[in-house]
């Protein structure tokens, strides 16, 4: 169960990436430690939408490498 803190600093962080896209959110909250799972309820939407935005945003990263 999450804590009255930890829900705080969620509400907090999702404030501040108002008017952000859903890709960039996904990645925020998951260089910050969430899981696919969490990132999902967060933003009210599926772990599968989460980890395909995810994969892509890493297959772009690879693709810009080379």
């Amino acid at each position: 169960m999450e804590s009255r803190s930890e829900r705080l600093l969620v509400a907090l962080l999702l404030q501040s990436m108002k008017g952000t896209s859903q890709k960039d959110k996904i990645i925020q909250l998951n260089v910050a430690g969430f899981s696919n799972i969490e990132i999902a309820e967060l933003l009210q939407t599926s772990p599968r939408v989460v980890a395909q935005r995810l994969f892509e945003t890493r297959k772009k990263a690879i693709k810009a490498r080379r």
